[in-house]
């Protein structure tokens, strides 16, 4: 089977982990890789939907959920 190419990380690793921590929580060593997906994701989203407006700009109503 044929690996993935790992995608760029778009999160602050450090950063991120402080945040999800908050209030004692721990997070798993997969956690960072999900994030990262999820963003690679609404990157898409945003540009599907910035396209079908007939718009070269993405605006933060294109990432914000309806």
């Amino acid at each position: 089977m044929a690996k993935k190419k790992a995608k760029d990380m778009l999160l602050v690793g450090s950063k991120t982990k402080e945040a999800l921590k908050g209030k004692g929580f721990n997070v798993s060593s997969d956690t960072l890789d999900a994030m990262n997906e999820y963003v690679y994701w609404l990157v898409d989203q945003a540009q599907k939907k910035c396209a079908a407006n007939g718009r070269k700009t993405i605006r933060p109503y294109d990432i914000l959920a309806e």
